[in-house]
C-alpha cells in the first residue's frame, strides 16, 4: 500500500490509473540474477524497491494479488541453501579441530610410548623416558623362570642368571619409536603394537648357571672358553672336561618367551646328558685364533686436523664378546657395537679435542721471522661420534684395519708476531755468549760449549723457557754410567736439557774455550757471576742463537 494525496491505495491494485494492465516479467527468464521489466518497454519501477533488483523467482502479478508480499517472500534464499551454508561451517570446524588435534598428539608423544603401545601386557601411553626404564626395569625384576630336573631339584632364576643380557636403553628407545612408520596410525589409539626385551641370550651361560646349581661338581661337564689374558696381551684358551650337561632346549625356550612377554614367573623342565666336552678345546682355540686377530688390527681416528688417535688393543680385547653355544660346540665371535658407541662418545674427545693456541714468530727489528716460539694450533672440537662408532664396528666385524676421520669444527689460529728485544749469541767458533739488547751488544762472555764430536751444542734459534737457581742434574756418561751433579746454579735452559749454567769444575775448559778437551754434555758452561747474571736480565723468551763452527783446539 501506498500513502497519497488521495488517500490509500494499492500500489498495484487493478484498476490503478497509472499502474493499469501493468505486469513484470524478466527480462531474460530462466537466468538468476535478472530483473524485473514493465510491459511495453516501461522501465522497472525502481521507487518502489528502493534501486533493488528482483530476481527471478518474483513472479509477475496482474494486480490480482498483493505483489509486496510475494516480492519479498522472492527476496528470500532458499531453506537449503542456508543449510548447506550451516553444514558447510560445522564441516570446516571439525577439519580444524582434527588437524589441529592430530599435530598436537603428535607433539605431546614425541618422546613418549604412543597410544595401543603395550609392554609385558600392560599398556605404557604416555610414559616419558624415565617413566618406561623405570617399567622395564619392574618388568625384568619380576621375571623368574623355575626349572625343575627329574631327580626333583629345583631352581628359580632371573633372566641374567639364566646369561640373559637386557639392553634397556635399547628396549626404550624401541617403546619410543614403535609405530613412528605411519603418523596417522601413530596416535591411532586403536592400532597395537606389543613390545618385547631388547635382549640376547648366552646359552653357555644358561648352561653353566643349571649345571653348577643342579649338578653335583664331579660329575658337570665344562666346556671350553675364551678369555683376554693380561699379561700375555692376548685371548687364551680355557680346556673345559666331559661329564653331565643340561640339555637346554625347553629352558631357552621359556627364555625366549619370557622376553617377548616379561614379568611373569614361568615353569620349565630340565633332562641332562653325558657328553665328552660341550665344546672342544679346537673349537675353543678357532674362536682365540679369530678374537687376536681383532686385537691384530689397526683402527686409527683422526680429527680432520693434525691429531690421530690409534684404538689399543686392549681396548679392542674389552669389545670382544664371545657367544658360545653348548648345544653345537661352537664359540662365535663379535664385537659389542654399544660398547664401542660408549667408548666413542665418552673417550674420543679426550683424544682428539684440541685447544686453540695461536702462534708466536719471533721477528728481528726489520719484521723478518727468525723462529717460531709458539706453534700454533687450531681449535678442533669432534662431533657426531656415533658415525665414527659405527665405522669402528664394521671394521672390526669385517676384520680389517682402517682410517677413520671423525667429523668436528675446527677454529682457525691466529698468527703473532714478537719483536726481540734481548739475544744471546752463542759463537760455538769463539766460544763467546755475547749478549744483545735491541741489537745493541750489552755483554760478552767466555764460555765451554758441548764436548767436540759427542754432545755438542745445538746449532739453531731457540729461546730461554724455564730457569732454575739450582738443580742437581743427572744423566749418562759415554760409557754407560750415570752421573749426578748436585746443587748447578742460575741455569737458564733454552733448548731441551741444554742450557746456560755455572761449571765450577770446568773453569779451565772456560777460560781456554777448549770444547775438544774439557766440552760439556751439551749445555754453555760458565763462570757462576757470568751465569747469574744471565739468570738475572735474561727473561723467558730470550732468542738463543747457536752459530759457529766447531772448533778443534783451545781458541783462547
Amino acid at each position: 500500500m501506498t500513502n497519497t494525496s488521495d488517500g490509500f491505495v494499492s500500489r498495484y491494485g487493478a484498476g490503478s490509473p497509472s499502474m493499469a494492465n501493468f505486469g513484470r516479467i524478466p527480462a531474460q527468464p530462466d537466468a538468476p540474477g535478472d530483473v524485473w521489466k514493465g510491459m511495453g518497454g516501461m522501465e522497472p519501477n525502481d521507487d518502489t524497491l528502493s534501486g533493488m533488483e528482483i530476481p527471478l523467482y518474483a513472479v509477475a502479478d496482474g494486480g490480482a494479488a498483493d505483489t509486496d508480499a510475494e516480492m519479498a517472500q522472492a527476496l528470500r534464499p532458499p531453506h537449503k541453501r542456508v543449510w548447506l551454508i550451516v553444514l558447510l561451517s560445522i564441516l570446516g570446524v571439525i577439519v580444524v579441530a582434527a588437524v589441529a588435534g592430530f599435530f598436537t598428539a603428535r607433539w605431546y608423544y614425541q618422546d613418549k610410548a604412543a597410544p595401543g603401545i603395550t609392554f609385558a601386557g600392560v599398556s605404557v601411553a604416555g610414559q616419558n623416558r624415565a617413566q618406561l626404564a623405570d617399567t622395564v626395569k619392574q618388568a625384568v625384576n619380576a621375571t623368574k623362570i623355575t626349572v625343575t630336573d627329574q631327580q626333583g631339584n629345583t631352581v628359580t632364576a632371573s633372566l641374567k642368571d639364566l646369561g640373559v643380557a637386557v639392553n634397556e636403553q635399547q628396549t626404550v628407545s624401541e617403546l619410543v619409536s614403535a609405530k613412528n612408520a605411519n603418523p596417522f596410525m601413530r596416535i591411532n589409539p586403536f592400532a597395537k603394537q606389543s613390545v618385547k626385551l631388547a635382549a640376547t641370550t648366552d646359552k653357555l651361560a644358561l648352561s653353566e648357571y643349571l649345571t653348577g646349581k643342579l649338578i653335583t661338581p664331579d660329575q658337570q661337564a665344562i666346556a671350553s672358553t675364551i678369555s683376554y689374558d693380561d699379561a700375555s696381551s692376548k685371548f687364551v684358551v680355557n680346556a673345559g672336561r666331559g661329564g653331565q650337561t643340561p640339555v637346554i632346549d625347553t629352558v631357552t625356550k621359556a627364555v625366549d618367551q619370557a622376553i617377548d612377554q616379561p614379568g611373569s614367573v614361568r615353569t620349565t623342565s630340565v633332562s641332562y646328558t653325558q657328553t665328552d666336552m660341550p665344546i672342544s678345546e679346537a673349537a675353543a682355540a678357532q674362536a682365540a685364533d679369530q678374537a687376536n686377530a681383532g686385537l691384530a688390527l689397526t683402527i686409527t681416528v683422526n680429527n680432520g686436523d693434525v691429531t690421530t688417535y690409534k684404538i689399543p688393543a686392549a681396548t679392542i680385547a674389552s669389545w670382544t664378546t664371545t657367544t658360545a653355544d653348548p648345544a653345537k660346540g661352537t664359540i662365535a665371535v663379535s664385537y659389542n657395537k654399544q660398547a664401542i658407541s660408549e667408548y666413542m662418545a665418552s673417550e674420543l674427545g679426550q683424544h682428539l679435542n684440541q685447544t686453540k693456541t695461536n702462534q708466536v714468530d719471533l721477528v728481528d727489528a726489520s719484521g723478518n721471522v727468525i723462529m717460531t716460539k709458539t706453534k700454533g694450533v687450531n681449535g678442533v672440537a669432534i662431533k657426531d661420534t656415533a658415525t665414527v662408532a659405527d665405522q669402528v664396528y664394521s671394521a672390526l666385524s669385517g676384520n680389517r684395519s682402517a682410517t677413520l676421520t671423525v667429523a668436528s669444527d675446527v677454529t682457525t689460529f691466529d698468527t703473532e708476531q714478537q719483536k726481540v728485544t734481548w739475544k744471546i749469541v752463542v759463537d760455538r767458533f769463539k766460544q763467546t755468549a755475547t749478549v744483545y739488547n735491541n741489537d745493541q751488544v750489552v755483554q760478552t762472555f767466555n764460555v765451554c760449549t758441548g764436548k767436540t764430536g759427542k754432545h755438542e751444542t745445538t746449532p739453531g734459534n731457540y729461546f730461554i723457557y724455564l730457569k732454575y737457581k739450582v738443580q742437581d742434574m743427572r744423566g749418562s756418561n759415554d760409557d754407560g754410567s750415570q752421573y749426578l751433579t748436585p746443587g748447578v746454579k742460575w741455569i737458564s735452559y733454552f733448548n731441551g736439557g741444554q742450557g746456560f749454567h755455572t761449571a765450577n769444575w770446568n773453569a779451565s775448559g772456560i777460560a781456554s774455550g777448549d770444547p775438544t778437551g774439557h766440552g760439556s754434555h751439551g749445555c754453555v758452561n760458565m763462570n757462576e757471576a757470568d751465569a747469574k747474571w744471565i739468570y738475572d736480565n735474561c727473561p723467558e723468551g730470550t732468542l738463543v742463537q747457536v752459530v759457529g763452527a766447531q772448533p778443534t783446539s783451545p781458541v783462547r
